[in-house]
């Protein structure tokens, strides 16, 4: 677990009024909050990475609030349906959309137009997880290492596959190549899985992979990691360094996921929520699947988690226009 940066809670900002009788009715109706079952739309198909974790964190949360959490997978165009439809329900906290890297971050970047604007339509709930990105190959690639690989990429330029275009992986393998030298021809896939099984088939090279879907492969030797972009090592891979540790400093990147809800949900109910997804990211059974795969996280408030993708939309937004990556071009 990484640690908390120390943002002030805002958490009892809607408090103050309860004097009132206007008050002591938002009160009474936050009381009674949640008042039927909760939907969570998740942009991408059932099976990835974002729909098992939504549904193995909203089991717990529907537990504590009292209600069921509802999984919806609304996927399509980079999660904007999912986006869109949650950006425009009633702000009564029975709406959440589950996020990530590109539904927050990138989208602005890379879509002329959107109907909606995350930056707005949307406020932060809390952090689920961050997901180191490993590249690897097959265990017979010739390449010993990464700086081999990357000069190996002079003289042919490998192919590479990432789970979709756009997504955390591609987008960190091009920033990789941009500040590396490295050479290599982007496959995307429908998935990681996919990618993986091209990799091992030998239909390309290498896949820029996350935690989730590369650790059972690394651990079991079917693929080698020949580094991983986050700040350490992961405890699941510790034989595999860091590009940081290689002296590129600037190639970090994870993919992660948390939950955001319509902008003027009420405080108290964001708190809330917010304390659900809290105590289900540290319930047992997460913890222990975290621990297996190497997701990391970190228990953090609404407004922590908001400060968190500011810093992300200010290193991804510009580096996204840089390199010219469009899906509506």
């Amino acid at each position: 677990m990484f640690g908390r940066r120390g943002f002030t809670m805002a958490s009892a900002a809607g408090f103050g009024v309860l004097g009132s009788a206007a008050g002591r009715r938002a009160a009474a109706q936050n009381a009674a909050w949640p008042e039927r079952p909760l939907r969570w739309l998740v942009g991408y198909p059932p099976g990835g990475p974002s729909d098992i974790f939504a549904r193995l964190t909203g089991a717990h949360i529907g537990a504590r609030l009292g209600h069921n959490v509802v999984v919806e997978n609304r996927p399509g165009g980079g999660a904007v349906l999912a986006s869109e439809t949650v950006a425009r329900s009633a702000p009564d906290g029975h709406t959440m959309l589950h996020v990530d890297n590109g539904i927050l971050v990138y989208n602005p970047a890379l879509y002329s137009r959107l109907p909606y604007d995350p930056d707005r339509d949307l406020q932060g709930v809390g952090f689920i997880g961050r997901f180191p990105l490993f590249i690897v190959v097959r265990p017979d690639n010739p390449a010993r290492d990464f700086a081999d690989f990357a000069a190996r990429s002079g003289a042919r330029a490998p192919n590479y596959g990432s789970p979709a275009v756009a997504s955390p992986h591609h987008l960190a393998m091009e920033m990789v190549k941009r500040r590396t030298g490295l050479q290599a021809t982007h496959v995307p896939y429908r998935g990681g899985p996919a990618a993986m099984q091209d990799l091992l088939a030998g239909q390309i090279e290498a896949v820029m992979i996350d935690c989730a879907t590369g650790i059972p492969f690394i651990a079991d030797g079917r693929v080698r990691a020949l580094c991983a972009l986050s700040e350490a090592r992961s405890p699941r891979a510790p034989d595999v360094p860091t590009l940081r540790e290689l002296g590129v400093g600037e190639a970090v990147a994870y993919g992660w996921q948390g939950m955001s809800v319509p902008a003027g949900v009420p405080a108290p109910v964001l708190e809330r929520l917010a304390e659900a997804l809290r105590a289900a990211v540290a319930a047992d059974d997460v913890k222990a699947r975290f621990a297996a795969l190497g997701v990391e996280s970190a228990p953090w408030s609404p407004a922590e988690f908001d400060a968190f993708v500011r810093r992300e939309n200010a290193g991804w937004r510009p580096l996204i226009r840089e390199l010219g990556i469009r899906l509506d071009s």
